[in-house]
């Protein structure tokens, strides 16, 4: 139950630092730069993110003089090292030398040398390059002892249109399809006459041929295909430098750093090439902190049998925002532990040192351009390193096992804002957001994992727009709903299989049996309008799309209340086997998805956090975000207060508060100040 991503034998504590960049400074200033960090506690740098202009001044030298230097630094003063691969931002010289290594827009733009991102991941100039540097940086650092995670590239985003990616499309397609008769059967290409007779007629879905903008598609096929490739080019560059590393040092422990729901890139299918996740977070300061957490459970349920990274966050203020608003006293922190509780091991910043010029100049730093140690940033810095330590290796390893589950898929994600219709306001992040937040207010354990996940641990799995129905998913949800699981499928689900082609003989497709319903049509709603509902009493607003349902012999929840089709079912119940499938057919508020949630989970017996194992009567909602990490002897239990009043909440075990170092007794009330938190261990000997 306890499985640490670090070695056990360097890592004792939950590591604490953050990228750092000491090629933009003179050894003096390294030397000021390291008393500071020793002052507050940092333990790790991450090195040598962008270098590889310094490190390869032309395609026949490499010079490691600068980056031995800053690795010497690190280890004679005992800091551990993230050592970065430098392939996020090609040299100048590459791009002057070999175009291919430049990026085509969507729009058919050819990028010239700058920014970041602009490699093509199918240049072969670049992968060449690339792989033989990360070869190059294992083989020099490959005894060196305080490296003890290795980081490919940074924040891989974006997507290139070239025409190299054109012909590596093709051969993807090739090898996908096999024949041109089965892709133009999976892409519906007799639609306005797109019948393909040549492998070479394919050309890249961009805006100069096939999309009608960024996200909206004619060919769906094509589009789902296309961000597949895409996003599967970039994850073959980071295994190739992955593989080039772990040739040298097989026991390398290898990641990149994602960011959370990225659109552009399917996370769930890199992270089998990767032993750690990592991510950054950089939550906005007036974020909820359910949309926060969310992006934390997604990030962990890559690997949910393992705690996860933070490889980024800021001590202060980000500078890339419209406005950039300075974070309240406390909420450093508390972001901080709100990233622990839901699965890090570690607590990094961007960045240890604010950088004397260019665009990130004014992105927030441990230590900012006056260099001093009695600054608000680096004092609330420097107080949590201090606590990080006395925490020591208290919940290193510990992981959490939740009951419920939400189901994510990015290929479903690409497939329901491509769609020209039924209505552009759909957003599917937004609607996996209702049902998070609504386990989250209750402090209902959640794991957020793919259709490919084992549901057999869960009780309730919830997978709201669930368009595409691909890899036998259906298939899934019936066994686990009929060995009595509980299932929750909305409106927008089963439509169609994984090329985006409709699945006929009525909606929600092959699951109509599990749902015990047929849709037969779906109403798009102006943002200004609203149907209703009333579910237990109590009346809620239909909006956005509204299924129109025949019930068999389903129980009905709840119906509308207007137009039309009033009286028609809204909400449905469906017993399938030994189990329980819910079918909600609008979208609805947040009173609603509270409600809603908390009376399916108590009817399937999961319980909030505090009440695991405990007859309670009602689930209090407190206005706390509350969490939980399991180890082998014991359970930490963590009360997080974001909002700026004192809360109350009453303490049903006994246990311990690691950070006051005082013990509550069962029944005990505990008062957490505004912007504060709580560590508490309960043995489970």
């Amino acid at each position: 139950m306890s499985k640490r991503i670090l070695n056990e034998n360097k890592v004792k504590k939950v590591l604490y630092g953050g990228d750092y960049n000491p090629e933009q400074w003179n050894e003096a200033t390294w030397e000021k730069d390291y008393e500071m960090f020793h002052k507050a506690g940092i333990d790790i740098v991450t090195l040598n993110v962008f270098n590889w202009a310094m490190l390869q001044p032309n395609e026949e030298t490499y010079d490691f003089s600068r980056l031995d230097a800053s690795i010497k630094r690190a280890e004679e003063n005992g800091v551990n090292i993230c050592l970065a691969t430098a392939t996020a931002a090609h040299p100048a010289w590459m791009a002057k030398k070999y175009p291919d290594v430049l990026r085509t827009e969507i729009t058919g733009m050819k990028r010239k040398f700058g920014k970041r991102h602009n490699s093509c991941p199918n240049s072969p100039t670049f992968r060449k390059y690339s792989v033989a540097l990360a070869g190059e940086l294992a083989k020099r650092y490959k005894d060196q002892e305080n490296i003890v995670v290795w980081h490919i590239n940074n924040e891989y985003g974006g997507s290139c249109y070239c025409e190299n990616c054109e012909k590596a499309f093709r051969g993807w397609l090739r090898k996908k399809y096999q024949t041109l008769d089965a892709l133009n059967r999976a892409w519906n290409t007799n639609f306005w006459g797109h019948t393909f007779y040549d492998w070479d007629e394919i050309v890249s879905p961009s805006m100069i041929s096939e999309l009608e903008n960024e996200d909206k598609a004619i060919f769906h096929g094509m589009f789902l295909d296309y961000m597949r490739f895409n996003s599967e080019g970039m994850m073959n560059n980071c295994i190739d430098e992955a593989k080039a590393i772990k040739e040298i040092i097989p026991d390398a422990r290898i990641t990149t750093n994602f960011m959370g729901a990225y659109k552009q890139l399917d996370y769930q299918k890199w992270a089998p090439y990767l032993d750690i996740i990592s991510w950054d977070n950089y939550p906005g300061p007036e974020e909820e902190p359910a949309h926060t957490a969310l992006n934390h459970e997604l990030m962990r349920g890559l690997k949910k049998d393992q705690p996860f990274m933070l490889m980024e966050s800021t001590p202060g203020v980000v500078n890339w925002r419209p406005y950039n608003r300075l974070r309240e006293p406390g909420q450093m922190r508390l972001h901080s532990y709100q990233t622990v509780a839901h699965g890090a091991d570690t607590v990094m910043f961007f960045q240890l040192r604010m950088s004397p010029g260019a665009s990130e100049k004014f992105h927030g730093a441990v230590i900012d351009h006056s260099g001093r140690d009695d600054t608000r940033i680096f004092k609330e810095v420097s107080a949590l390193g201090a606590e990080l330590k006395k925490l020591g290796d208290e919940f290193l390893g510990s992981v959490s096992k939740p009951k419920a589950a939400l189901i994510f898929d990015w290929e479903t994600w690409w497939a329901v804002e491509g769609c020209v219709g039924p209505t552009t306001m759909l957003k599917y992040h937004d609607e996996l957001l209702n049902y998070y937040r609504a386990f989250h207010s209750l402090n209902i354990p959640v794991d957020v994992v793919g259709m490919d996940t084992d549901l057999s641990g869960y009780k309730v799995v919830a997978a709201p727009l669930c368009y595409l129905d691909k890899d036998n998913f259906d298939e899934k949800l019936k066994e686990f709903t009929k060995n009595g699981g509980t299932s929750i499928l909305t409106f927008f689900s089963g439509y169609s299989d994984e090329n985006d082609r409709i699945i006929n003989g009525g909606f929600p497709g092959k699951m109509l049996d599990l749902t015990g319903i047929w849709a037969e049509e779906i109403d798009a709603l102006a943002p200004a309008e609203e149907n209703s509902f009333t579910y237990n009493g109590t009346t809620y607003p239909a909006k956005l799309l509204c299924d129109l349902i025949h019930a068999n012999d389903t129980e009905v929840l709840a119906s509308y209340e207007k137009r039309f089709y009033a009286g028609t079912p809204c909400i449905t119940k469906n017993n399938y086997g030994n189990g329980k499938s819910y079918y909600v057919g609008t979208r609805s508020n947040e009173a609603f998805y509270q409600n809603f949630i908390k009376d399916v989970c108590k009817e399937a017996g999961v319980s909030m956090v505090l009440y695991e194992g405990l007859e309670e009567q009602e689930y209090p909602v407190s206005g706390l975000e509350i969490t939980k990490r399991t180890g082998e002897e014991a359970e930490f239990i963590f009360i997080m207060n974001h909002q700026m009043v004192e809360k109350e909440v009453i303490l049903p075990f006994a246990a311990k508060d690691l950070l006051l170092e005082m013990s509550y007794e069962a029944g005990e009330k505990i008062v957490m100040p505004a912007m504060d938190c709580a560590v508490l261990k309960k043995s489970i000997l």
